[in-house]
C-alpha cells in the first residue's frame, strides 16, 4: 500500500527514498468496513484521509434528517471535513463508507510535521488544497448555473463509474434531486 501513496505524491512532486521514509512514518493504515463511519456529525476529526481503494461519502444531515451529500471520495482522493480537522472543532458533516475502503490517515500534527520538515509536502498539500478549491468552485457554480439534467450530464462526464458504484438515491442526494428525478434523467 505504500508504493500506491508514494505514487501518488510523486505525480506532484520527486521523492528520494529517504524523503519517502520520513513521509510514511507519518501516517497510519487503516481498514473500514462498508457502511462505516469514519467521524459522525458533532464528533472531533482526527484525520485527513487518502483513500487508497473503495468508496467514500461526506453527508450532511439538516434539521429534519434530509441527507445532503456534499462529496463522494474514490480512489486516489483525499477527503475529511477540512473545516472541523483544521479548526480542531467538532464535525459538521459524517464520512461514511459506500464500500470497504483501505485509507491512509494523517493527523493535523503530522501534517504539520511533514510540511515543516520537507517542504516538498508543503507543496504537495498546496497543490491538492488548490485543485480541491477548484472543484469546490465547479460544484458551486453547477449547482447556480446548471438545471438538474446539466449537473446529472456533467456527473456522468467527470464521475462515469459513479453511476455503478453508488446508488441512485445517494446520486440523487449528491445532484440535489429526488430519486424519481433521477431516474427520469437517466432515461432521457
Amino acid at each position: 500500500m505504500q508504493e500506491i501513496l508514494r505514487q501518488h505524491i510523486e505525480k506532484i512532486v520527486p521523492l528520494t527514498d529517504d524523503e519517502f521514509t520520513f513521509i510514511a512514518a507519518h501516517f497510519s493504515i487503516r481498514h473500514a468496513a462498508r457502511g462505516e463511519f469514519l467521524f459522525q456529525q458533532g464528533e472531533r476529526v482526527k484525520y485527513s484521509y487518502f483513500v487508497v481503494s473503495g468508496l467514500l461519502k461526506l453527508v450532511y444531515d439538516d434539521d429534519s434528517s434530509k441527507q445532503h451529500i456534499a462529496s463522494f471520495a474514490m480512489e486516489d482522493w483525499w477527503e475529511s471535513d477540512y473545516l472541523a480537522f483544521y479548526t480542531q472543532r467538532n464535525a459538521t458533516m459524517s464520512l461514511q463508507c459506500i464500500e470497504a475502503t483501505d485509507l491512509f490517515c494523517l493527523t493535523l500534527e503530522d501534517y504539520r510535521q511533514l510540511c515543516a520538515g520537507l517542504r516538498k509536502m508543503e507543496q504537495f498539500f498546496l497543490h491538492k488544497s488548490n485543485y480541491g478549491n477548484i472543484g469546490a468552485q465547479q460544484r458551486i457554480l453547477s449547482f447556480l448555473t446548471s438545471n438538474a439534467k446539466e449537473r446529472y450530464e456533467q456527473l456522468l462526464h467527470r464521475y462515469p463509474s459513479l453511476l455503478q458504484r453508488v446508488p441512485k438515491t445517494q446520486l440523487a442526494a449528491y445532484l440535489g434531486v429526488s430519486r424519481e428525478t433521477l431516474s427520469r434523467l437517466g432515461r432521457s
